[in-house]
């Protein structure tokens, strides 16, 4: 591909680009927003279980390590 080529099928990328845009269709903004806060709430929810898991795992580790006497 010679180098002049490359604006014209720049030119046709981003024609067809905006053409793809158009057919979108976009959630409404109150979608968003409650998908958005579902998912900050599952992560907050699921870091402090791993976060508990965690401990309790640690707890229970240090535990048996004593037990044991390693």
């Amino acid at each position: 591909m010679k180098i002049l080529e490359y604006p014209k099928k720049a030119k046709v990328f981003l024609v067809e680009v905006r053409a793809e845009f158009k057919k979108v269709t976009w959630p409404p903004r109150k979608e968003v927003y409650g998908t958005t806060v579902v998912v900050i709430i599952t992560v907050f929810f699921f870091g402090f279980y791993l976060y508990g898991m965690d401990v309790a795992m640690s707890y229970l580790a240090a535990a048996l390590t004593r037990l044991v006497g390693t």
